[in-house]
């Protein structure tokens, strides 16, 4: 036992004497790789441009890239112009080196950093008979910290505040940390390094050695392999950030948009927003945006005066959003990564999020191509699309909405006028009535009155709906005849219409000439496999609307007939109730 404590006391020493000698000079570690075949790669990319590149074994089996040895202060202002200038990882930082141990770059050189190891400890022969030999006892493997808890914190303090941030978000990402990111070493971040310390099997200090530091910061950046991040001024755009270069490259101008795609042009993408504007501006585009297939709608919103950030996922793809307003100019990104790596997104979009600085410069408006404009297109991009579009017209004072049973069904989410959200309050196939009510209450400037009396045989009427799926932004009007009071099987909760109507104007109001609701127009029918003329349409009887609406809660407003309107008027007041309806996934 003596000559165990002699010679852990003696190696304490050797320690302290390597510290003292090696204080004068400090490293820009840059990097860490497991293996060394990996290491090798690596530092022969940063030797074709940089400087004072070497190359050492750390404890643990991992290896460090470190540049120098430098003085401290030079360390320092040599890690901002690299880090400034993309030349290396946001996470490098000063390391004084008393980790690294066999040096394996420059190829043949002479070492930078010799680790002198302690005297061996006097060996005693004596002679054991055989017959008294103890049995081999296995060998146990004991941790030897490269930094004394001292040297860490001396280590530690060389990082300054930005590293210490950047080990807090290491240590964040590891689970260990759910603190501020500020720079600043309390009781929270210590019981962080402790902990994380504790997951490795390390003798938990609560101060992080060198060596941990670079195994943490391995770990951290090792799912950025292969992305080939590198800052990318865009003098077009006016915006310098870290981006993925080894999967996109640029694509083509779409204002405001800078698109930057894979070959294929599908995900992974990078967009970058530049445009002029003021305060409206910079809110219609918050709200535009969300209407993009590139940004789904489920996902954290976050909106300041000056500041937004979306989070969206789906099936297929995630994205994250980032946009602020500085004076009249917009300026942000989208980044756009298949869903499933969700640890390799976070990572990125914190990278890109750091990185993100607005220079000098907006984008031209007249860098688009014209030719290349589409009505569902907005810059270039996807808008998001309903799975159906129907025709619904507000029933009462409160915003309560009859639609076509069909129109909402299998639906993840219904809009009114792409606007409003609304649930469904009453559904019957067999009549083919919905009511929906909207999620938030509605005023809406009128409503339906529903004729109360029998309508005549062959006198006119008229269907308000959305014709074109909403693509013209209003209703339109179509005229026709009321052909029976009865449909062709001679059921008389139908009428049977003579007009032509198009599939998206099923659910919209049907009027008489005096602007009361004789029903609502159903879509056609065509599975019984009987091809009726075009102009044969169907509506269900205001009666049964009627009914439906009070079992959902609703008083419908009945009138008696009325003198005919003009037809100006009647179109008006057609458009005035009628709502676009939309079924989204």
């Amino acid at each position: 036992m003596q000559r165990a404590t002699t010679i852990l006391v003696s190696s304490f020493v050797w320690v302290l004497f390597a510290f003292g000698a090696a204080a004068q000079t400090v490293w820009v570690q840059i990097e860490a790789q497991p293996t060394l075949a990996q290491a090798q790669e690596r530092v022969r990319d940063y030797s074709r441009f940089l400087p004072d590149v070497n190359g050492f074994a750390l404890p643990g089996g991992w290896y460090a890239i470190a540049l120098g040895p430098y003085e401290p202060d030079t360390a320092s202002q040599r890690l901002r112009q690299l880090r400034a200038g993309g030349d290396v990882p946001l996470d490098s930082f000063v390391a004084l080196g008393t980790a690294f141990r066999q040096q394996f770059w420059p190829i043949g050189g002479a070492a930078a950093v010799v680790q002198p190891q302690p005297p061996a400890p006097e060996t005693v022969t004596e002679e054991v008979p055989v017959a008294q030999a103890e049995p081999e006892q296995p060998v146990i493997e004991i941790y030897e910290p490269d930094e004394t808890v001292q040297q860490a914190r001396r280590s530690e303090r060389a990082l300054g505040v930005e590293g210490k941030k950047r080990l807090q978000e290491a240590l964040k990402w590891a689970g260990v940390y759910g603190g501020a990111i500020d720079g600043l070493y309390g009781q929270a971040t210590r019981s962080s390094m402790a902990a994380y310390q504790a997951e490795q099997d390390w003798p938990a200090t609560g101060v992080l050695t060198a060596g941990q530091r670079a195994v943490l910061f391995a770990d951290y950046n090792a799912v950025l392999e292969g992305l080939g991040l590198k800052i990318v001024e865009d003098v077009d755009a006016g915006i310098s950030i870290n981006m993925p270069t080894a999967l996109v490259k640029f694509d083509r101008f779409e204002p405001p948009f800078v698109h930057y795609s894979t070959a294929d042009a599908t995900v992974p993408k990078v967009l970058l927003i530049s445009q002029r504007g003021d305060q409206n501006a910079f809110l219609g585009l918050y709200d535009i945006l969300q209407t993009l297939e590139v940004v789904p709608l489920d996902g954290p919103r976050n909106r300041t005066n000056s500041s937004f950030e979306i989070n969206g996922s789906n099936e297929t793809l995630t994205s994250f959003t980032f946009a602020e307003r500085r004076r009249d100019q917009i300026k942000g990104f989208i980044l756009v990564w298949p869903t499933g790596n969700t640890a390799q997104f976070d990572r990125l979009k914190a990278e890109m999020r750091a990185s993100f600085r607005a220079t000098e410069g907006v984008l031209d408006e007249d860098l688009s191509d014209p030719s290349a404009q589409a009505p569902d297109l907005l810059a270039g991009l996807d808008i998001r699309q309903p799975l159906m579009s129907r025709s619904g017209f507000f029933a009462d004072a409160r915003g309560t909405v009859v639609t076509t049973a069909s129109a909402i069904q299998s639906c993840g989410r219904i809009t009114l006028d792409d606007t409003y959200e609304a649930s469904v309050s009453y559904s019957d196939a067999a009549s083919g009535i919905a009511v929906l009510t909207p999620t938030t209450e509605l005023a809406p400037a009128s409503f339906a009155n529903f004729q109360s009396e029998t309508p005549r045989l062959a006198s006119d009427v008229a269907v308000s709906g959305y014709s074109y799926d909403g693509l013209l932004g209003a209703p339109t009007v179509t005229f026709g005849i009321l052909a029976d009071i009865r449909d062709l099987s001679g059921n008389t909760k139908l009428d049977r219409l003579a007009m032509m109507a198009l599939p998206g104007d099923a659910g919209g109001p049907v009027f008489d000439r005096g602007g009361a609701v004789l029903g609502m127009l159903l879509p056609r029918d065509d599975s019984t496999g009987r091809q009726l003329p075009q102009d044969v349409q169907f509506s269900v009887d205001a009666s049964e609307i009627g009914a439906a609406l009070t079992q959902a809660g609703s008083a419908p407003v009945q009138v008696a007939r009325a003198q005919n309107i003009a037809a100006e008027d009647l179109r008006d007041q057609a458009r005035g109730i009628t709502v676009l309806v939309s079924c989204w996934e």
